[in-house]
């Protein structure tokens, strides 16, 4: 995507009055939004279309409790949320920030101020993160399948394992750019202590999976000192994405 992409942001929310002056106040303010009425509308529609940039979620819906919503929809990448909702009760309040979401709005809201929440929260985004589809073909020999945690290199299908499939989600939404090997760690542990050695084997062997040769990665590229970067050359989604200087340094060669 471009990097001055308009944000796309999905809003499910029962309530059809709320739900309309949520979508069109973030509409005039200038952002692409998807209205659903209930949970799963919603997730058919990221299976399909991939995440957005940012999702606003009430917790109260017909078909699905909306801790359990968030919890499939980070299962599919990371996704900043906000939660929506007229539970006011401390320990719910809690839980959403610290387990669930980034910020927590309580009903009646005024909408101004939600706008001005989700600025804050999109504003956390690096404008070179991706919001990628369940389906990532990055070139004629790799496709990364994140919705079954799978990949098609050169046409045979392999398995990877949840961290290995963390770790590449994380590298190929800031494709082109170089992740710290600690956000790597943060992301892929989250809660638990790890090592860089305990990275560079898991980083090994995602290689093996992935790279035509392992020993010269074309893929998952080594800044030294600093971190790795997903080599944007072969990426047909985004090769004419800016690439940092330390990763364009490496990859000229």
């Amino acid at each position: 995507m471009a990097m001055n992409e308009q944000k796309r942001l999905a809003v499910v929310e029962d309530d059809p009055e709320i739900l309309e002056l949520i979508c069109e106040t973030f509409r005039e303010e200038g952002y692409e939004v998807t209205g659903f009425n209930d949970a799963r509308p919603l997730l058919r529609h990221v299976t399909r279309y991939g995440l957005p940039h940012l999702a606003l979620v009430d917790l109260g819906l017909p078909s699905m409790d909306g801790f359990a919503l968030i919890r499939h929809l980070q299962e599919l990448g990371d996704l900043p949320i906000i939660i929506v909702t007229n539970q006011k009760d401390e320990h719910v309040v809690i839980e959403g920030l610290e387990s669930y979401a980034d910020d927590y709005v309580l009903k009646p809201f005024n909408v101004r101020e939600l706008v001005a929440r989700a600025r804050r929260v999109l504003s956390r985004i690096p404008n070179y993160y991706y919001a990628l589809p369940p389906v990532v073909r990055v070139d004629d020999w790799l496709s990364i399948d994140f919705g079954n945690g799978s990949l098609l290199v050169s046409g045979e299908s392999i398995k990877l394992t949840p961290t290995e499939a963390s770790l590449l989600h994380v590298l190929i939404r800031h494709a082109g750019r170089m992740v710290a090997a600690e956000t790597l760690m943060a992301r892929a542990w989250p809660g638990q202590f790890v090592n860089g050695e305990t990275l560079r084997v898991h980083l090994h062997r995602l290689r093996r999976k992935i790279e035509p040769d392992a020993q010269h990665p074309r893929y998952i590229v080594t800044v030294p000192g600093n971190g790795y970067c997903f080599d944007t050359e072969h990426f047909e989604l985004i090769r004419q994405m800016k690439i940092c200087p330390e990763c364009q340094t490496l990859l000229n060669g």
